[in-house]
């Protein structure tokens, strides 16, 4: 399981392709874009905010 994301460091963090805000999915350790449908890898509790690591939300 990864570490929870700082809650001051997630209302800061943004899509990079939409520029919305992101949510944390604690389930699958992932940042979520519902404006862009996908999620972007947390890995080690760094967030991996590239369009190209991006995961397709089903």
């Amino acid at each position: 399981m990864t570490a929870p994301i700082d809650p001051w460091l997630l209302e800061r963090l943004v899509c990079p392709a939409t520029r919305t805000p992101l949510r944390y999915d604690v389930e699958r350790g992932e940042l979520v874009s519902d404006a862009a449908g996908v999620a972007y890898p947390v890995r080690d509790g760094v967030p991996v905010l590239l369009v190209e690591e991006a995961r397709a939300l089903e």
